[in-house]
C-alpha cells in the first residue's frame, strides 16, 4: 500500500493512537481474562497473557512518544524551532526513553537477555576492551539483520550503553507507525522509498553523514531485510542473472547471513571521511522469522550475543573497492562467528583484517 503524505498522516494517523488508547484501557480487562484463560489451556508459560503485556507497554510507548512530541512541538515555538540542538537533544532524551521501556519490557516478558561485547579494537581484533573507552570519532555501525526487532534492540545498546545518538536509515513504509514517524522525522534519518532512484537514494546517504560529530552513528543493515534462506537464494540468484559469479560464490558461501549491499555504507563513509566503520554481529534471535515463530518462542529463554568490532582508521582502505572488500570479509567473518556456536564464541570474537 502507497504511503500517504506527511500531512495526512499528521491528519489521520497521528490521533489514532491517542483514540484507541481509550478503547484498549477500556477492554483490558476483558483482555486480561481472555489471555488468562487461553494461556491456562495451551502449553507454554502464560504467552497469552505476556504478549497482551508487550502490547500494552507498546500502547503505552506509543502514545508518550506522541504527547512527547507534541509537548515539544509547542516548546519549539509550535515547530519553529525544531531542527535546533536543543530540540535535537530533547528529541533524543524522548527516543532513549521508548527503546529502554520497550527492551525493558522485551526482557521481562519474553525472558531475554542481551550479551554486549564492547568494541574490538585491539592489534588482532580478538579480545573486546573492557571497558571500551571513548572513541573520539563518529561512527558508521554496519549490522546484521535477524529477528524480530534488532534494530530496535541495537539502537538501544548503542544510546544506552556506548552514549551514542543513532541516525539511521529505515524502509518507507515503518512510517506507517504514528509514533515513530514523527519522532524520526525530526531527527537525522533517512526513509528510503521503494523503487527509489539508487544515485539520489546514495546522496542523501551521503549528505545525512556529513556533518556527523563524534557522539553520532550512522546506522545502516547492508543486507536489506532479515535474514531468511529465501532471501539467501534469491541474492544469489541476483548475482548470478547480472554475470557477477564471484559475488554469487561467495554469497552462496554465506550460511547465515545475506551478501551485504555495500553501496550504501559505502556513500556513509565517503560523506563522513572521519567517522569509524563499526561491524555489529548478533545471534540468538535468528530462528524468528515471523509471528508463529515469536508465539512459540515466547516461553524460552532467548540470549542475544552481541559484539561490535571497530575498524581503526589506520586500517581502514582508502580506495572503494578495497573498502567492498572490507565489508565482504566482515560478513563471512560474522557468518563464520554465528556459524561457531556459543561455546567457541566465547573463546573467539570477531577479527578484522
Amino acid at each position: 500500500m502507497k504511503l500517504p503524505p506527511r500531512w495526512v498522516r499528521r491528519l489521520v494517523l497521528w490521533p489514532l493512537p491517542l483514540l484507541l488508547v481509550w478503547v484498549y484501557v477500556a477492554s483490558v480487562p476483558m483482555l486480561l481474562i481472555v489471555a488468562c484463560i487461553v494461556s491456562y489451556r495451551l502449553p507454554g508459560s502464560w504467552r497469552a497473557v505476556r504478549s497482551l503485556g508487550l502490547a500494552t507497554v507498546y500502547v503505552f510507548v506509543e502514545v508518550g512518544i506522541l504527547v512527547g512530541a507534541f509537548g515539544l512541538w509547542i516548546a519549539t515555538g509550535f515547530g519553529l524551532r525544531l531542527r535546533s540542538p536543543w530540540s535535537v537533544r530533547a528529541h533524543y532524551r524522548l527516543l532513549g526513553w521508548a527503546l529502554r521501556t520497550l527492551v525493558a519490557a522485551g526482557r521481562r516478558l519474553f525472558s531475554l537477555e542481551i550479551e554486549v561485547n564492547g568494541f574490538v579494537r585491539d592489534v588482532d581484533g580478538r579480545h573486546p576492551v573492557e571497558p571500551p573507552g571513548p572513541i573520539e570519532h563518529p561512527l558508521v555501525v554496519m549490522s546484521r539483520h535477524a529477528g524480530p526487532a534488532d534494530s530496535i534492540l541495537l539502537m538501544h545498546e548503542l544510546m544506552a550503553q556506548f552514549d551514542r545518538r543513532p541516525r539511521i536509515v529505515l524502509k518507507e513504509a515503518l512510517q506507517w507507525d504514528p509514533a515513530f514517524d514523527v519522532l524520526l522525522n525530526r531527527l537525522p534519518a533517512h526513509f528510503v522509498r521503494h523503487g527509489a532512484d539508487r544515485d539520489e537514494v546514495l546522496d542523501l546517504l551521503r549528505h545525512l553523514a556529513s556533518d556527523m560529530e563524534p557522539g553520532d552513528s550512522f546506522v545502516i543493515f547492508p543486507e536489506g531485510g532479515n535474514f531468511t534462506p529465501r532471501r539467501r537464494e534469491r541474492a544469489i540468484e541476483y548475482f548470478e542473472r547480472h554475470g557477477r559469479t564471484a559475488e554469487a560464490a561467495r554469497a552462496r558461501g554465506l550460511q547465515h547471513v545475506l551478501a551485504p549491499r555495500t553501496h550504501g555504507a559505502l556513500a556513509a563513509l565517503a560523506g563522513c571521511p572521519a567517522a569509524m566503520p563499526v561491524f555489529v554481529a548478533h545471534t540468538g534471535l535468528d530462528e524468528i522469522t515471523g509471528p508463529r515463530d515469536l508465539w512459540r518462542a515466547i516461553p524460552d529463554h532467548k540470549v542475544l550475543d552481541m559484539v561490535f568490532v571497530a575498524v581503526t582508521p589506520d586500517l581502514l582502505p582508502a580506495s572503494e573497492d578495497e573498502r567492498v572488500e572490507l565489508m565482504w570479509s566482515a560478513w563471512e567473518q560474522i557468518d563464520q562467528w554465528i556459524a561457531d556456536g556459543p561455546e567457541r564464541r566465547t573463546q573467539n570474537s570477531l577479527k578484522h583484517h
